[in-house]
């Protein structure tokens, strides 16, 4: 099936006289004949479900249905974004690890890897992700299990180079670990390029509307973990905690997914609901469709803003001349996203009066949405750091983050203007 098509049917096949829609199946557990047939599913010995923590199948049919699309092998469902970042790093890592990332990455992530991860034992060296590749490989040590980075970053909307990272990663025998929240599988399907696992916010593009906080993981089977036994003992050797089975042995390209289930999900349980999968599936269903708008939508809205005098300056990969133009068009010549990050002339003041003065965008701390929102980080989500805390985490202290949704260009324009004249 092409892409388009696996939106709407992956994952779910009815058969004949089944729901033809996804069923919901809001059971926390499942009814057994014999001690011995629920026995052989707590020993992985057999497939099928006990335990809505563990597996269910709404959200197991959600998960197929993301590996589908983004091309990977199997996929996980988690409570939201953050855990998924954290479950797909943590699968791999433990006290002594280390990790490169992206330091342009969403601060809620940079703060899990450089704060939360760091009192777990697991360091993290932050780059820049335009720095040459002899550059960037001068941050990998011999403990480092995982590098990691963000198709389109947010707040800051550049984009990764990810097959560079790819060359970065497997030279040094690690993964590498991809947030695909912006972009999603219909405008760039990272594995495609070299990555071996990715992640996304299903919170955002993929649920569309702002019902729903989830996450997913989605493991490429590419990665050879045997192959480099001695730095992930997790997933090649024994687990005793099951009877001492080993996950890239027993389970072969689909043990990251399997641990990361069997044991992250079992031990910490940060659970999608199916309620909530059920809501990501309908959002899935037309989420090609609405990317086409939220691309087009957003590059007349940065073509505008772009010819504006109050505007300090913009940054939107589909724009010609953007920094990012070139790697947008090789890795997302569909289009990026609709979200963009711009400034206007004066500063903090300035920002909050003309954010303040618009009329049909929304001030949300949300963001990829099918309304249009907007945030200033400074006086936001970032608002406890100084200027040059700012600067030093790559945000701009007068950076405005534009989510441009699904209305008629020519009213979000309209309201942009009417905002720019109270300033």
């Amino acid at each position: 099936m092409n892409i388009e098509t696996k939106f709407l049917h992956a994952g779910y096949e009815p058969k004949n006289g089944e729901p033809r829609q996804l069923p919901i199946y809001q059971s926390t557990t499942w009814k057994y004949a014999s001690s011995d047939d629920m026995g052989k599913l707590f020993d992985l010995e057999a497939s099928g479900y006990f335990y809505t923590r563990l597996q269910n199948p709404t959200n197991d049919m959600v998960a197929a249905k993301l590996a589908a699309l983004e091309g990977g092998v199997a996929a996980m469902l988690t409570s939201s974004g953050q855990a998924a970042n954290f479950f797909a790093l943590f699968n791999i890592c433990e006290t002594g690890s280390h990790i490169v990332a992206s330091s342009a990455i969403y601060g809620g992530t940079y703060n899990l890897l450089g704060v939360t991860m760091k009192k777990m034992g697991i360091d993290v060296t932050f780059v820049d992700q335009d720095l040459p590749e002899e550059e960037l490989a001068k941050a990998f040590r011999p403990n480092t299990r995982a590098l990691f980075g963000e198709t389109i970053t947010n707040p800051t909307v550049t984009v990764l180079d990810i097959e560079k990272f790819a060359r970065l990663a497997h030279s040094h025998g690690v993964p590498l670990i991809v947030d695909n929240t912006f972009a999603t599988p219909a405008n760039c399907r990272p594995i495609e390029f070299g990555a071996d696992i990715v992640t996304h916010s299903t919170t955002k593009y993929m649920d569309g509307h702002a019902i729903s906080v989830g996450g997913a993981i989605i493991d490429s089977g590419n990665f050879d973990w045997m192959a480099h036994a001695d730095m992930y003992p997790g997933l090649t050797t024994p687990d005793e905690s099951y009877h001492g089975l080993v996950y890239a042995e027993k389970f072969g390209k689909l043990g990251y997914i399997t641990k990361a289930t069997s044991q992250l999900m079992r031990d910490l349980g940060s659970i999608q609901s199916p309620q909530n999968a059920f809501y990501l599936n309908n959002g899935l269903e037309s989420l090609h469709v609405r990317m086409n708008r939220h691309c087009e939508n957003a590059k007349k809205v940065a073509e505008f803003l772009s010819k504006q005098d109050k505007v300090a300056w913009i940054h939107y990969p589909d724009l010609e001349g953007d920094k990012y133009n070139e790697l947008s068009k090789k890795y997302l010549p569909n289009g990026s996203c609709g979200v963009m990050a711009f400034a206007v002339k004066g500063g903090r003041d300035k920002a909050i009066r003309f954010m303040d003065s618009l009329k049909l965008a929304t001030i949300a701390t949300h963001v990829a949405d099918a309304r249009t929102c907007l945030l200033h980080p400074a006086s936001h989500t970032h608002r406890q750091l100084s200027d040059q805390q700012l600067l030093e985490a790559g945000i701009a202290p007068d950076l405005i983050r534009l989510s441009v949704g699904l209305e008629n260009a020519d009213d979000l324009i309209a309201d942009l203007k009417q905002a720019l004249e109270q300033i």
